[in-house]
């Protein structure tokens, strides 16, 4: 047995020691006898890692750019740090390692993983603030062995200008953005997964004036908006008891009374959909949101299908949707970086999209009058 495997057991006998470096450095020199003081330290690094840390996955936290680990069985492992996902040379041993590691992170996330419960999802806090999203799966169900799923949640504080200035946002479109914000233009960011929803928000709910407070509400806090009065509620999954759930839609309804001048859903995935529209249609203008839509036109479907989580039929949802949601801003994720694709605007009744604006042809029919509408040379 090597010293690394022989200090695991130790430590996993003796926990306490994984909290006490002093401690833990005299036990791996009398367990290694002679050993230098830089093999000492690079021990105490893994042991921290395997205790506290993502064990073997812990180095590649530091890539930068990193969005996304995927771990599918002890050898594959692959990365994303903003070019797709590219593999890397991790070096567990066997599954069990894998599985211990996945359990291990679901327990620290207050989740259940085991075989009676082989998937889990749930939420890591780092030292540094950074928030991890983790999904974990056991073999079996999974035949590939044991999977884990990273997603390294950063929150956006990039500004209007700066997406501007690296080329995220076409710089015609910066007048006209500031005016929707300004104008109280509800609005609906849309877009892949990674393709830049939650930093356009942001960006844009920097421009919100600052007499205005904004109400955030989020599976997930991302959202850090360059704003002097926002207030973020964070939803909560049920416990290993089934108890404590605190949905999206329950704390819409507590925004609702807590003096919003705007009213933002960072990721609108649910039966949320009937009160963020509700909410809308009754004086609070202004409000946002993103929505995953690969384009405007699969906008009113995919409400569709969220509003029938929460009960709303296909009529009445496009009746409040109409008189809720004006323009669609469509992300998208390139080789050469996330952008600002398309724009669009939502009319009729049923709602129909209609595109104003892309990436590759310009503005289009009615984006003139848009702006006219808005107040900002096209």
């Amino acid at each position: 047995m090597s010293l690394l495997d022989t200090m695991r057991t130790i430590v996993a006998s003796e926990p306490q020691l994984a909290h006490d470096a002093p401690a833990l450095a005299r036990r791996i020199r009398q367990e290694a006898g002679v050993i230098s003081d830089v093999d000492v330290l690079d021990l105490l690094q893994r042991l921290r890692h395997d205790s506290v840390g993502l064990g073997l996955l812990e180095p590649v936290l530091s890539l930068p750019g990193l969005t996304d680990v995927v771990v599918n069985g002890p050898d594959s492992c692959f990365v994303d740090c903003g070019q797709g996902l590219q593999p890397r040379d991790i070096g567990f041993s066997d599954d069990a390692e894998v599985r211990q590691l996945a359990t291990r992170l679901a327990a620290v996330a207050g989740v259940r993983l085991d075989d009676a419960q082989p998937f889990a999802d749930g939420r890591l806090t780092r030292p540094d603030g950074t928030r991890i999203r983790l999904h974990a799966l056991l073999a079996p169900p999974s035949a590939s062995g044991t999977c884990i799923s990273l997603r390294v949640l950063r929150q956006a504080q990039t500004s209007l200008g700066e997406l501007v200035a690296n080329g995220s946002i076409d710089a015609s479109l910066e007048d006209f953005l500031r005016a929707v914000v300004e104008r109280r233009i509800s609005f609906l960011v849309t877009g892949g997964t990674g393709s830049g929803k939650t930093t356009l928000l942001a960006a844009l709910l920097g421009s919100v004036p600052a007499t205005e407070r904004l109400l955030i509400i989020e599976d997930t806090p991302e959202l850090a908006p360059d704003h002097p009065h926002a207030v973020t509620l964070v939803s909560r999954r049920a416990n290993a008891e089934g108890r404590g759930e605190i949905s999206m839609s329950l704390l819409l309804r507590q925004a609702l009374r807590m003096r919003p001048d705007r009213i933002v859903v960072g990721e609108i995935r649910g039966a949320e959909v009937v009160e963020l529209l509700a909410a809308l249609n009754t004086g609070h203008d202004g409000g946002a949101g993103t929505v995953h839509a690969n384009s405007v036109d699969e906008v009113p479907a995919r409400m569709e299908a969220l509003a029938a989580l929460g009960g709303l039929d296909r009529v009445a949802l496009h009746s409040q949707l109409a008189a809720a949601v004006h323009v669609v801003l469509g992300m998208e994720r390139t080789p050469q970086g996330r952008r600002l694709a398309h724009l669009g605007v939502l009319e009729g009744n049923p709602v129909t999209p209609q595109l104003v604006w892309t990436v590759e042809d310009g503005p289009l029919p009615g984006f003139a009058q848009l702006c006219s509408r808005l107040g900002v040379e096209p």
